[in-house]
């Protein structure tokens, strides 16, 4: 085949094609391998670094963790600080209200930003409610695992808010059943219970729903019993505070043991049917009436208990030995 030659002027257009104005062209074309080049630019582009003034983004939306203490923030603001902000967040721009944002992931890391007055390094996507929340928990999956009651309390705001069951289970890696189960739990329990036991790293699953089952099944107020703990508790540890409250769940749904029911009382009479005495028994102990018909005898049995009472100890011993 004969090789073009680069440098000769291509012929004029034929009469029958109509020339496109220079002005009205594309500046790249959409073909060969100009259109590579542009496609590469696209991906720099959305994969550049902006930085963007905290105040422009809302930290609204579901959230994945319980709670963010003002001492975890503090400690981030001063790394950031000495160190500069090593890890972007992801934002997306808000259609109603045009230069603002709404936070994707990175919620610590923002009020950390504004807490230390410094810009925010963000990735700025153009996202759907969905591809935000999959990629909310894709990001998880590269941080601390959220413990068993953040990952519920996920769920349910995304329930809540809408989501369809398939993205939620994609955003999570979790299985129809374990979503049936975080829902259930979430959804028991009070979210002031939830925010008193904090995250609870060590609590897992089971013992979660052991708590909802039993608020349900025995129609306890959760509530009533957190206000019910020592005023101490709220200062231990998450995982700690969720063993008081279950305890307290505990003794709440346990039976209290009844006494047991007392020995049929015993009157001993003589031979013209009077009263001698009147004994009763409990589990720990023998009480012994003396009837008032025979007041000698009542005193003599007063001054002659402790010999009486050993002589009958003693014949019981014996035959205790003679069995």
């Amino acid at each position: 085949m004969a090789r073009r030659n680069i440098f000769q002027p291509p012929p004029p257009p034929s009469p029958q094609t109509e020339t496109v104005p220079a002005e009205s062209r594309p500046r790249f074309p959409n073909t060969g391998p100009m259109s590579g080049v542009k496609s590469t630019l696209r991906d720099l582009s959305s994969n550049a670094i902006r930085e963007l003034d905290p105040a422009l983004i809302e930290d609204d939306g579901p959230r994945d963790r319980l709670a963010i203490t003002d001492a975890d923030v503090a400690d981030l603001a001063e790394s950031i600080r000495l160190h500069g902000q090593q890890v972007p967040i992801m934002v997306r721009p808000l259609a109603e209200a045009p230069g603002r944002y709404r936070i994707v992931y990175g919620r610590r890391r923002l009020q950390a930003l504004k807490l230390a007055g410094l810009p925010a390094k963000a990735l700025i996507r153009s996202l759907t409610d969905e591809q935000a929340i999959l990629a909310q928990g894709q990001e998880n999956s590269l941080r601390v695992d959220p413990s068993f009651i953040e990952k519920a309390v996920f769920v349910s705001e995304l329930a809540e808010n809408g989501y369809e069951p398939a993205v939620i289970l994609d955003a999570l890696a979790i299985d129809k059943p374990m979503l049936s189960r975080m829902t259930k739990v979430a959804r028991t329990i009070p979210g002031e219970v939830i925010r008193f036991v904090g995250p609870a790293h060590g609590i897992g699953r089971r013992r979660w729903e052991e708590l909802a089952d039993a608020a349900r099944d025995h129609g306890l107020d959760l509530v009533d019993l957190v206000q019910a703990l020592p005023p101490a508790a709220a200062a231990l540890p998450s995982d700690d505070r969720f063993a008081q409250l279950q305890s307290a769940a505990t003794r709440a749904t346990t039976p209290a043991a009844q006494p047991a029911p007392a020995s049929p009382g015993l009157t001993v009479k003589d031979a013209t049917g009077a009263t001698i005495a009147e004994v009763k028994a409990t589990p720990r102990s023998v009480t012994i009436r003396l009837g008032q018909g025979d007041a000698a005898f009542t005193s003599w049995m007063r001054a002659n208990a402790e010999h009486e009472i050993l002589r009958l100890y003693r014949t019981w011993k014996a035959g205790q030995r003679s069995d």
